[in-house]
Formats: structure tokens, C-alpha cells, sequence
């Protein structure tokens, strides 16, 4: 039988499964007030002062304006050029979505809402959205401050909604240009020649955000959703880029979705009968149970975490705070078994790695890089998946040299931007209480052996144990 984690164990652990990684001052933190009181205090991110985060976001202009601002500041190069702008703006929308990358890892490493941090990348995640694609270059930072920041911790039925409002998301899956396949030619509009009825939203909103490949939906089904979804349009994407519906290019028949019967006039109230339809489905509530139990507990999620987690989102009616407390108050949470059993993401390796050496950094365009070459820039996964959530994705031979090369450069501060001072590293033994109290491998403490000061440090955080969380 497996030993249980110790108290010093459980802290760590936990800090690792909630946090982009522990930092001394969340351990203590943690240590003072206890593991469930630290988690409670966690569930409300408003109470929580974050003032350096915010004054560090105050930097970054882009981060506050509206969509329709970014687009008329940070126009695509040719318009800068013809408008003979200055340097900022001719850089155009690359701006935009670097000032987005540079808020998401400055949060991941500085915010004291760890825990809030780590859900809006999960909702990222899930409802995946490419900053790169034509006009979600400039309505990827709406996405994320309007739309999945709100929501990240409330219902899930409010969260479908406003992603399913959402300019970028109606952009990214091209339902914004979906419309009833008996649009006759007297009422086509100058801008209405490319459009007809798109089954991209309808099938990713069933596949991928609600039910599941697996949850009971048919191609038929897939049709009927995306005719209760035409018309959920976008006032002018490079303009106001704001959410309408245009009544004109809704097909007004009838429709059976699931079983369900959808009457004919409904208008808009069809898409809302879909959201509620789906939302309150038993096979969202085991998927999105599943996919909170592999983040939190392991790749492979014991059936009875899930099924806490299955229970706790209907029962709540999809309360998000329900959900996560019946999976970390569930015994697997704090097994033996779940103990550093997941590899981290690169994002979640890069923050840990500055939050545990107490890094100061200003948040670079080198950090930036590195995560790419890891395999993960920030809001460019150009698929509707996302991100894989299994850490088989990310030990390729060339993925983890390039996490070693990023452990040398940060210890040995060579990161423009990035310093780690020794106080700070406080030296191998100290660090490695932060990373696996009483729990190294007799081949990293025979590495250890050979090595010290900065180098051992940067050893530890290239180690086996440092990977995973």
C-alpha cells in the first residue's frame, strides 16, 4: 500500500493542482489559514486585493480598449502605411495579441487569484478561439476580458451563452456568417452573397463544448442547431464588432434538436432554447466533469471523481464553485496516486518556474518565445480543441531540451528582463522543499551531488519532479 503525502506533501500538491505552482508566500499562506480555508479563499478572486497585477496591466493600453478602438488604432500594416501612423501602431494587430500573451504569463506568475488564473485558462482552453485569424486579432482581447474573465467561476450555462455571443467566437467558427438556406434572392443584402447555412459553431458547440463526441448527437441534430443559431451575427466586424441578431437571416421554421421540439417564429429565443437545452444535458455535465477531473486529479480520472463532479454540476444546475469543491475535497484529489502524476503545460512549467525562484521579471518577448517553442503560444492554438490536456503532448525529447535551456537561462539570468537573485533562490535545498518535500529521486539527488549553487537550482527545475505537478 502506498504511503500517505505528508502535511508538507498535500500543501505542495495542492498548490500545484490550483496554482500555476507554489511560491513561498502561498505556502505559508496556505500553511496558516489551512488547505480547505486557503481553497474557500480562493473561490472568491473579488475579495482578494491584486494591486500589483493591476497596476502591471495598467501598463499594457491595449488590455482596455474596446474592440472597435484596437481596430482603429492598430490597424492591419497596409492601412498603417497609407496612414502614415506612428511606430506603435504600425505594428498593428501583432500588438494587440502580444499585449494579450504578455497579461495572460503575467498573471499566471504575479496574480494572489491563483486559482481564478488557472480557470480562465481552462475556459480558454475549452472554448478555444485563434487570435490569429483575420478579425479575432483585434476581438481576442473582448473575448478574454468580457467574456471568459466574468464567467470563470460562475454557472456554466452563462458561460456557453456568452461565448456564444461572443464577436470572436461568431468570427472564429464563421457563425456569424450563417444564414437560413431560404434566404431568397429579394431580401439578399450587399454582404449577403457568401453566406448560407454553417454547421462549424453547431458542431463544435455540441463536440467540444457541451456534449462531447460521445454524447448522443446525430449530423441531423448538427443541422438543426446550426438553423436555430443563423442570424447571431456581428455588427460590422472591423467596426463596432458587437453581437447582434439579424431577424432577416434567421430561418424562422420549426426544428427538433435532441429529441426536442424548437416551434416555428421563434427568432432569437431558438439559440437560447439550445443553450439552455444543452447546458442542462446529463452528457455535458459528464463531459465537463471528466475534463475538470483529468485537470485536476489526473489523465486518466478515476470514474468516481467524475462522477462527484458529474453529480455536483447537476445538482447545482452547473454552479462551477459546486463542481470544483467535489473535486478537490474528493480523497483522489490528495492520493498517492494523483501526487505529480500530470506533466505540466508549458505555460504552467514557465510560471511555476519563475514563482518557486521568486523571480522578478518585467514579462518579456524571450519569455514569449520560449513558450512557443514549447509548444504552446499563448491564444494561437489554431484548432477548435485547444490544447491537449494529457501530458503525453508535451515530453517530446525536443520540448523538454527546450525546458532545460529555459531552466539555465533563468537561474543563470539571462532572460532579458528576468532576474532571480540569490536571496531569492535561498540555495537547492530550499527550492527543493518547494518542488517535492521528501520526495526526490535518488537519481536527482545523486545529480544534486555534483552540482551547486545556481546550477543546482537550475537542475531541480529541469528534474523529473519539476515537469509534473
Amino acid at each position: 500500500m502506498t504511503a500517505p503525502l505528508t502535511p508538507e506533501q498535500r500543501t505542495v500538491h495542492f498548490l500545484n493542482r490550483t496554482s500555476f505552482g507554489p511560491s513561498r508566500e502561498a505556502i505559508q499562506r496556505a500553511n496558516e489559514i489551512g488547505i480547505r480555508a486557503y481553497f474557500e479563499e480562493q473561490l472568491a478572486p473579488d475579495r482578494i486585493p491584486d494591486t500589483f497585477v493591476e497596476e502591471k496591466i495598467a501598463g499594457l493600453k491595449t488590455m482596455r480598449l474596446s474592440s472597435r478602438e484596437l481596430i482603429e488604432l492598430y490597424p492591419a500594416p497596409q492601412k498603417a502605411r497609407d496612414q502614415a501612423m506612428g511606430m506603435a501602431q504600425m505594428q498593428g494587430p501583432r500588438q494587440v495579441i502580444l499585449e494579450l500573451q504578455l497579461a495572460r504569463l503575467l498573471r499566471a506568475v504575479y496574480s494572489r487569484r491563483q486559482f481564478y488564473e488557472v480557470m480562465v485558462d481552462f475556459w480558454s482552453n475549452h472554448f478555444n478561439v485563434f487570435a490569429a485569424k483575420g478579425a479575432d486579432r483585434w476581438l481576442t482581447t473582448s473575448y478574454d476580458r468580457d467574456t471568459i474573465r466574468p464567467h470563470a467561476l460562475g454557472r456554466f450555462r452563462d458561460l456557453l451563452l456568452a461565448t456564444a455571443r461572443s464577436p470572436a467566437m461568431l468570427f472564429y467558427l464563421d457563425n456569424w456568417m450563417s444564414a437560413s438556406p431560404h434566404l431568397t434572392s429579394a431580401r439578399l443584402g450587399p454582404n449577403d452573397r457568401r453566406r448560407g447555412l454553417n454547421e462549424n459553431y453547431a458542431r463544435e458547440l455540441m463536440e467540444l463544448h457541451t456534449l462531447g463526441v460521445d454524447g448522443g448527437y446525430t449530423q441531423k441534430d448538427v443541422q438543426e442547431v446550426a438553423r436555430c443559431f443563423t442570424g447571431w451575427t456581428i455588427r460590422r466586424p472591423r467596426g463596432e464588432a458587437e453581437f447582434t441578431f439579424e431577424s432577416r437571416l434567421h430561418d424562422h421554421g420549426a426544428k427538433t434538436v435532441l429529441g426536442v421540439q424548437i416551434p416555428a417564429g421563434g427568432g432569437m429565443e431558438d439559440g437560447l432554447k439550445v443553450i439552455d437545452l444543452l447546458a442542462r444535458h446529463p452528457s455535458t455535465a459528464k463531459f465537463i466533469g471528466t475534463k475538470l477531473a483529468r485537470r485536476f486529479v489526473a489523465d486518466d480520472p478515476p470514474a468516481s471523481v467524475v462522477s462527484k463532479a458529474e453529480t455536483a454540476f447537476r445538482q447545482s444546475d452547473g454552479d462551477m464553485r459546486a463542481v470544483l469543491r467535489a473535486i478537490i475535497d474528493s480523497p483522489e484529489f490528495f492520493s498517492a496516486e494523483a501526487y505529480r502524476s500530470k506533466v505540466k503545460k508549458p505555460l504552467e512549467y514557465v510560471a511555476s518556474a519563475l514563482r518557486v525562484t521568486g523571480s522578478e521579471t518585467e514579462i518579456t518577448h524571450q519569455l514569449l518565445r520560449y513558450l512557443g517553442r514549447m509548444g504552446e503560444p499563448l491564444f494561437l492554438a489554431q484548432p477548435p480543441t485547444g490544447y491537449p490536456d494529457t501530458g503525453s503532448s508535451w515530453i517530446s525529447a525536443d520540448m523538454l531540451l527546450t525546458r532545460m535551456n529555459f531552466a539555465s537561462d533563468l537561474v543563470s539570468n539571462r532572460l532579458p528582463g528576468s532576474r532571480v537573485r540569490s536571496d531569492a533562490v535561498g540555495g537547492a535545498d530550499a527550492v527543493a522543499r518547494l518542488i517535492a518535500p521528501d520526495s526526490l529521486s535518488s537519481a536527482t539527488q545523486a545529480a544534486l551531488a555534483e552540482t551547486e549553487g545556481r546550477d543546482a537550482v537550475a537542475l531541480l527545475l529541469a528534474a523529473p519532479e519539476f515537469q509534473r505537478r
